[in-house]
């Protein structure tokens, strides 16, 4: 087969460890003949990490010149599609899809999240951009359901994160053991007096557990701050672990024997490793992940007043709770084969 061009697009070279982990996973399942150029808010971040052409995200000349060049656009994971953030994401995914369509490319929307979609306007741009896609899959039952309502056929599987391959984090076993991971995000939710609340309760689950925390921020320069704010409230071992690399981020977990989320990915990863999880929902998606996975969490929103309750929850969890069972999580994996093969026969 002869060499394929296609723009890889996604909120790439951002900073955030979930994003560029559907990036990794994606790179990893490219067939041998495509070549990527990656549309990234960090080029230079991006080529130096993975090796392949990079250009600008936000440069029309960069954007253009990249689709010129291409036979393909891969719309590469993740919750791109919606209008809870902004309107700005529904405009650009669905703009540069519909720019690649006019240009005779072939555009494939890989393993997304659809919605939320609050507006009727961000709705008829999604389902004009995803009705005239050569392949579209999605991750999970609700992304699924829409498509069906608007005609739209759809391959469903998991999150491309489930596949992803995990590197060992150096250091960590030297780090006390047993170790519980903490990946919290800012976020409107997340009010000063939730964050005093859940601070207060992970230093009561520390001191009942004998654990060390390992607060872990997924997107430094939004989670950072907040893992800061908890780490002089515990008194036993814990540390606070910044990893660029996503292969690591996910390996980060193979140590871990509990992991209390607000990411999406975190818990996936966490999942993935066979943690003990429990959620901090912000967003339908995690309620819906904590749904189909049968995670315990709360909706921040419900979040219990008392920290003692939410401690108790975490100890209760952490004593008696169970990670997925080794059969559902190599059904969740050999199932991400599905956007490969997906690729493998659009492309």
């Amino acid at each position: 087969m002869g060499e394929i061009k296609a723009v890889l697009c996604g909120y790439y070279g951002k900073g955030n460890g979930g994003d560029e982990a559907l990036l990794a996973s994606l790179l990893e399942i490219l067939p041998a003949n495509v070549k990527p150029i990656v549309l990234s808010g960090n080029p230079k971040e991006t080529y130096d990490r993975y090796g392949v052409e990079a250009g600008d995200r936000m440069n029309a000349f960069q954007v253009m010149s990249a689709l010129q060049r291409s036979n393909a656009l891969i719309l590469g994971g993740g919750s791109l599609i919606q209008d809870a953030t902004s309107m700005r994401n529904p405009i650009y995914y669905t703009g540069l899809m519909g720019l690649a369509q006019s240009l005779g490319l072939k555009t494939i929307a890989l393993a997304q999240g659809i919605g939320p979609l609050q507006r009727p306007f961000s709705r008829w741009l999604a389902r004009r951009a995803l009705a005239n896609c050569t392949a579209v899959s999605v991750r999970d039952a609700a992304s699924a359901a829409i498509l069906a309502e608007w005609q739209i056929p759809a391959a469903l599987a998991p999150d491309l994160v489930w596949g992803l391959t995990a590197k060992p984090v150096k250091g960590l076993w030297d780090l006390p053991a047993p170790r519980v991971a903490v990946a919290l995000r800012s976020h409107r939710l997340l009010t000063p007096e939730r964050l005093d609340c859940l601070t207060r309760a992970l230093a009561d689950f520390q001191k009942a557990t004998q654990t060390c925390i390992l607060l872990v921020p997924f997107q430094v320069d939004r989670d950072l701050a907040i893992a800061q704010a908890i780490q002089p409230h515990l008194n036993a071992p814990n540390q606070i672990i910044c990893l660029e690399d996503p292969r690591e981020l996910k390996g980060l977990f193979q140590g871990v024997e509990m992991a209390i989320g607000m990411r999406y990915h975190s818990l996936i990863m966490a999942a993935a490793q066979e943690c003990r999880c429990f959620a901090l929902s912000y967003d339908p998606k995690v309620s819906q992940l904590m749904a189909e996975l049968d995670i315990p969490g709360w909706e921040l929103d419900r979040l219990p007043a008392e920290s003692h309750q939410i401690s108790q929850a975490w100890i209760e969890h952490y004593a008696n709770g169970n990670p997925l069972s080794s059969d559902r999580l190599h059904f969740l994996r050999d199932r991400t084969a599905i956007h490969k093969e997906l690729l493998t026969t659009s492309l």
